[in-house]
């Protein structure tokens, strides 16, 4: 798979890597939401977290923690989003595993998604009673 992350994680492109061990990689975003927007991404190549195993997902998301302390400080962030997107619909553009660690500031002007309500205590039962089902 010769994917955009993976060839920075092969080091065929070059990215400010500010983290790195045996299955995880971190480095900055080039199209930052804010200073220090940081990728998180698994070295071997999942299309999404969705399809990631387990035992890499919890070394992504231990990374995740790590480096959104030391971008927390090292910006100055009032917060930090840790954002995942899988899938086209979800805002994925680059369809390989990672995390997104966002410096956030207040009146940063950075909004998050709006919502919708149910039409009915019904149907808010009939769509949790089928993830149940799924679970």
């Amino acid at each position: 798979m010769s994917c955009v992350f993976c060839k920075i994680v092969n080091k065929e492109i070059p990215s400010e890597i500010i983290y790195e061990n045996d299955k995880i990689m971190a480095f900055l975003d080039i199209s930052p939401v804010n200073k220090g927007h940081t990728l998180v991404v698994t070295k071997e190549h999942y299309e999404n977290s969705l399809v990631t195993p387990e035992e890499i997902l919890r070394e992504l998301i231990v990374a995740a923690k790590k480096v959104a302390l030391a971008v927390k400080e090292a910006t100055g962030a009032d917060g930090i989003n840790l954002g995942i997107n899988n899938g086209k619909a979800a805002g994925q553009v680059i369809f390989h595993a990672h995390w997104h660690v966002i410096p956030r500031f207040l009146n940063d002007g950075y909004k998050m998604w709006g919502s919708k309500e149910y039409a009915s205590k019904k149907e808010q039962a009939e769509i949790a009673e089928k993830i149940r089902q799924q679970l």
